[in-house]
């Protein structure tokens, strides 16, 4: 018989492509990966890697175990939820991942009203690093999360992930000074400006640097800050221009100038495959919903 956590190993590593990668993120020791990973084949009766020196890759029959995986985790998610939805009742933890300024502008509100609808759930929030929230829902560190990508990053797929759309907002030009531009042009009239972006290998980085070669140049980075307010207050300090989107403008200090461009930014709410009908989840998703701030689409 298929162990189903050693299963999830598989999957892991085809999703991952290396051992070590697998143990960082589900926290094992890589010796214990490989040894878990070799009992499964024993188990399967046919091998599943190959190795090559150091560099282990799935054989084709690892392939199709690994997508049978995929569906076995998705249907365990779903049987969890059915189990939940017969006790009738939500309680126990609940464990979001958010970026920074969804921490600020829309989850506050929708805690509140979580904890009106369903008292006994015990929401834990925790700020994350974007690229790092995959790993933390597929490992099981997170119940929920959101996200965000802009028109030039787009969100990747991401195998045993589902992901629904939350809402949008626009980008704006903070500038310390008036653009006399349209805003199509706004951005292409900053080339000569010094820059202020967020931390190389943010999608917010790299939304910059697209928006401004889509017009024409490579920006002239001066600082690297990945905070808004931060980000505002050195525009306002004549520091250089920044993109920001709708809900990291609320503290805009005096002397910073806003101007629309277009560029959107979505927010969306991200969970396991299967476990979007998981009553914790609905009912966060639902509490997100009814808690989007003015100034932003619903989607």
């Amino acid at each position: 018989m298929l162990e189903l956590r050693r299963l999830r190993l598989l999957r892991e590593l085809d999703h991952r492509g290396t051992i070590a990668a697998v143990a960082q993120a589900l926290a094992f020791s890589p010796s214990a990966v490989s040894q878990q990973l070799a009992v499964l084949e024993r188990e399967a009766g046919v091998p599943l890697l190959e190795r090559t020196g150091r560099r282990v890759r799935l054989t084709p029959a690892g392939r199709n175990l690994a997508r049978h995986a995929e569906a076995l985790l998705e249907r365990l998610e779903l049987a969890s939820a059915e189990l939940i939805d017969a006790r009738r009742g939500l309680a126990g933890p609940l464990r979001i991942g958010t970026f920074p300024t969804a921490a600020r502008a829309i989850l506050p509100a929708a805690l509140i009203e979580l904890s009106r609808r369903h008292p006994a759930l015990e929401p834990m929030v925790s700020e994350i690093d974007p690229a790092a929230i995959g790993d933390a829902l597929r490992a099981g560190e997170l119940d929920v999360a959101l996200i965000h990508d802009y028109d030039f990053v787009p969100q990747a797929s991401t195998p045993g992930l589902t992901v629904a759309p939350l809402c949008a907002e626009s980008m704006y030009l903070a500038s310390a000074s008036p653009l006399d531009a349209p805003p199509d042009q706004v951005i292409a009239r900053c080339e000569a400006a010094d820059w202020i972006t967020a931390s190389p290998g943010t999608a917010c980085h790299q939304m910059t640097i697209r928006a401004c070669q889509a017009a024409g140049y490579t920006p002239r980075v001066r600082h690297r800050i990945d905070e808004f307010s931060t980000v505002l207050a050195l525009v306002a300090a004549g520091q250089g221009v920044a993109l920001v989107p709708h809900i990291g403008t609320f503290d805009a200090p005096p002397g910073t100038v806003l101007t629309r461009v277009p560029i959107r930014r979505r927010t969306k709410v991200a969970f396991r495959s299967g476990g979007g009908g998981h009553p914790a989840v609905a009912a966060i998703t639902e509490a997100l919903r009814s808690s989007v701030p003015v100034g932003l689409d619903a989607e």
